[in-house]
């Protein structure tokens, strides 16, 4: 069993809301445990500059309810080579580092997983936080309660203003690969079409519900497109259907990184907790090369490279059916 006597915490990719109660998980976890922690700024892009600072518990106070990390983040293309590799080992061997947890998505694993093949005496644990809610191994990502949250009072609102106009919005939310945050905002917000990158939707088939929707006296209509959706993006999309329905005033809303921010929710404030405070439990048992997650409300844990590799995450069918039978 490696044993470990000071933890590195770094935050890496897009930030989440979560991240900051998971930091203080991970930093109050450890000294709990006799550990020494370290914080990692800007993450990888950190190891490498050697821009680390000793934590205390003091640290970590009142950030609960913020958002983003107070740690920052930042996407690290040296970090992929060897070279960037090799800095960021040895400044970590100068503090006397002997454990990373990594707090990210896919891309940060995939660097945390290269890590660790090439220098197996830095112990690993991946946490995964990602609006997407697109990593195997967990029901729930950190952020992803959020931003959904976000997206659905974002919509309410417009929804207001396009009952009032007799509009019909088309709305682009955060989705690249994963249409989790389009689907579950779609369903709260009782969107009449919900367009996912999992799912191909026929332009002539959205135009025909919407002039459905239209003859049963609909005021106002609202899409979601998930900014992965294979038909173009949101506004090569609202143009097709602008083309075949007058009846409209059609009106387009990028809702963007407006998803990312904001004080983290409950849900995530706890996900966010167990996650950190699991990681290094995990850690001092000896685990590397592991990803902490959530799974039937237990914490469970998943190799860096199931993680990475499975792709059977898929979104719930009973959700993908309701969206039909209550949009009518």
């Amino acid at each position: 069993m490696h044993k470990i006597s000071k933890i590195a915490v770094l935050t890496s990719g897009g930030d989440a809301p979560g991240m900051n109660p998971c930091i203080r998980a991970v930093v109050r976890t450890a000294l709990y445990n006799g550990l020494e922690v370290v914080g990692v700024r800007q993450g990888y892009k950190g190891l490498i500059e050697n821009d680390m600072y000793d934590m205390s518990t003091r640290s970590v106070s009142n950030i609960l309810n913020l958002g983003g990390t107070i740690l920052k983040t930042a996407r690290c293309l040296p970090f992929k080579e060897d070279a960037g590799m090799d800095t960021a080992y040895k400044h970590l061997k100068e503090r006397g580092v002997d454990a990373l947890v990594v707090i990210g998505g896919d891309g940060t694993f995939t660097g945390a997983l290269r890590f660790s093949r090439k220098f197996p005496d830095i112990a690993v644990m991946g946490v995964p936080g990602t609006i997407d809610n697109d990593l195997c191994g967990s029901t729930y990502t950190l952020g992803f309660d959020t931003a959904t949250n976000t997206v659905i009072e974002a919509i309410d609102k417009i929804r207001d203003t396009a009952d009032a106009h007799d509009r019909l919005f088309f709305i682009e939310v955060m989705g690249r690969d994963s249409g989790a945050i389009a689907l579950r905002a779609g369903i709260s917000c009782g969107a009449e079409a919900i367009l996912l990158p999992e799912k191909q939707t026929a332009i002539e088939d959205l135009i025909k519900n919407l002039k459905e929707g239209k003859s049963n006296k609909k005021s106002s209509s609202i899409v979601i497109v998930a900014e992965g959706d294979k038909n173009g993006g949101v506004y090569d999309v609202a143009k097709a259907v602008q083309k075949e329905i007058n009846d409209y005033d059609i009106k387009v809303t990028i809702l963007g990184h407006l998803q990312r921010g904001g004080s983290p929710s409950s849900f995530d404030r706890i996900l966010g907790s167990r996650l950190g405070f699991a990681a290094v439990n995990a850690l001092i048992a000896g685990e590397t090369q592991k990803m902490v997650g959530l799974q039937a409300n237990h914490i469970l844990l998943t190799s860096l490279e199931d993680a990475l590799n499975n792709h059977e995450f898929k979104l719930e069918a009973d959700l993908l059916q309701m969206v039909e039978v209550l949009s009518i």
